[in-house]
């Protein structure tokens, strides 16, 4: 655009771990999110909306480069992400905006181009090139911590200890008893506030681009009152999972690796164990301390919206909801990402265009991925389109028409190699290289196809929607099995880096498309 007043503010937003069907607006019969609700009823739902890895960093990874793992490459919390790629704020900031940080990226700096004694090569935490950092809040949480201080609480457990209970954590059994500080000191709250008081620093006539990684609902599993208490243990839908965690180990070897690794302390602190273990109880108690987690999260998104509102920015500003992964929550006796059950990659998304009103409080059912957050918001701040991306434009949705020949599937990826610790590698008997797998989920099938010499899983889900019964063996499966290899075999090959893929020399110079990067 050449004047640069006529961009709109962009404001992207990530809340860390929260699944796509924990809304209200998408008919949750327990979770209430009204201020999600009100976002959806002026901006465009997408229901079938899917991460394209997980964990947090290759999550990460597939949102902000709007490329595959397969491109990208950031396959585990600590792979660096290659330095040749460009992502949202490089091409934010080719376009005229200053992007803003507040929170964290969990992005690994290439260690090409930093010297060997640099710190930021002993963390996974780095920041995403191209943003710049007004309120860091890496996992150790210490600049919350220091804030928390200030108003003259004791934070000399540290992080992750202080989220634990006031009154202490049992040894076995999940408690909603609050943490010491309340509702309005919680990191999201902390979080909201900084951007806020960013948002009064801006000049009305430059336009202003912010992104704010909320770590809720992610473990530790606890909220403040009155969130702890706000959802009863005994209300929520069934979990989707076999009469045994031992009957779940025994469909695949995958499941029955990651299913032993759970480690209770992970998701609350201070409670031994391992998950599968856990009562029925205690699954539910966990479940809605999240859902309270959720409720507090929208609160804290309230709050933004009231802020931008009473700015005179309201108008004049996109927003974008959404989350890098999901959580298991109990499904499949599991809690936490990875693997390739649904729980982990079903993530909201919500995005506000004030330009584009024909369709506001419309909702899309066409399946939908992370890496189409990148192209969209490139057409929606008016900046040059990058076809290497694997990623494709939403805005033909928000303007409420159906693009053609869009995808009638979701993709994924799930690395699960150990590099420096090499468990996954010694367990299965493989190299790093054949730790991954890849998912193609339809609307009626998933299959699941492992690079080494674990078996492929396939669910029929328009009979299995809880993904039970794998049927890759079963004969009358066997046309649908050999479909979705070939599909995946297709997505593959198209979706290989195109980066000069799609340009050729010639001798009239360059034809086609090069990539630049950061946006041209």
């Amino acid at each position: 655009m050449d004047n640069p007043t006529s961009r709109p503010n962009v404001l992207l937003i990530t809340c860390d771990q929260w699944r796509g069907d924990c809304l209200s607006a998408v008919g949750h019969p327990v979770v209430k999110t009204p201020h999600v609700d009100a976002l959806a009823a002026e901006g465009v739902l997408f229901r079938r909306h899917y991460g394209g890895a997980a964990p947090c960093s290759p999550a990460r990874a597939c949102l902000y480069t709007g490329l595959y793992q397969m491109n990208n490459r950031v396959c585990r919390n600590g792979t660096p992400l290659d330095a040749r790629h460009g992502n949202i704020a490089l091409s934010a900031r080719a376009a005229g905006y200053d992007p803003t940080l507040f929170g964290y990226t969990d992005v690994a700096l290439d260690p090409r181009q930093l010297a060997a004694g640099d710190p930021r090569l002993t963390s996974y935490e780095g920041v995403l090139p191209g943003f710049t950092v007004r309120q860091a809040l890496p996992e150790h949480q210490k600049q919350w911590l220091s804030w928390l201080r200030a108003q003259g609480i004791d934070t000399s457990a540290g992080s992750p200890a202080i989220h634990r209970p006031a009154g202490g954590q049992g040894k076995g059994d999940v408690t909603d008893a609050p943490p010491i500080y309340t509702k309005y000191q919680t990191p999201t709250a902390f979080l909201a506030g900084e951007f806020i008081r960013w948002l009064g620093e801006q000049e009305e006539a430059a336009p202003w681009f912010a992104h704010i990684s909320f770590i809720s609902p992610h473990p530790p599993f606890i909220v403040p009152e009155p969130y702890n208490a706000m959802y009863d243990p005994a209300d929520g839908p069934a979990f989707r999972r076999a009469a045994s965690w031992q009957v779940e180990a025994e469909r695949h070897p995958y499941l029955a690796y990651d299913l032993a690794r759970q480690k209770r302390t992970k998701f609350v602190p201070g409670i031994e164990g391992k998950v599968p273990d856990w009562s029925e109880e205690n699954f539910r108690r966990i479940r809605a301390i999240y859902y309270g987690m959720i409720s507090e999260v929208d609160a804290q998104l309230g709050r933004l919206w009231q802020a931008i509102k009473s700015a005179g920015a309201w108008d004049d500003t996109v927003i974008v909801l959404t989350s890098d992964h999901a959580e298991m929550m109990g499904d499949h006796f599991m809690l936490g990402k990875g693997g390739f059950f649904d729980g982990s990659y079903h993530i909201p998304l919500i995005i506000r265009d004030p330009s584009r009103r024909a369709s506001a409080g419309s909702s899309v059912d066409h399946f939908t991925e992370a890496v189409d957050v990148f192209p969209t918001l490139l057409d929606l701040i008016g900046a040059a389109p990058q076809r290497h991306l694997d990623g494709r434009s939403l805005s033909p949705w928000i303007d409420g028409k159906e693009p053609e020949g869009w995808r009638d599937a979701a993709h994924w990826e799930f690395d699960f190699r150990t590099v420096a610790e090499g468990e996954a590698e010694r367990h299965f008997g493989v190299g790093s290289r054949q730790c991954n797998l890849a998912v193609v989920r339809s609307a009626d099938f998933k299959y699941v196809h492992f690079s080494s010499s674990l078996p492929p899983l396939l669910f029929d889900l328009s009979k299995d929607p809880g993904e039970l019964n794998n049927v890759a063996n079963d004969p009358a499966y066997l046309p649908v099995r050999l479909e979705f290899a070939e599909r995946m075999l297709a997505w593959r090959a198209a979706h290989l880096d195109q980066s000069l893929a799609l340009a050729e020399l010639t001798e009239d110079g360059v034809a086609g498309y090069v990539s630049r990067g950061v946006g041209e």
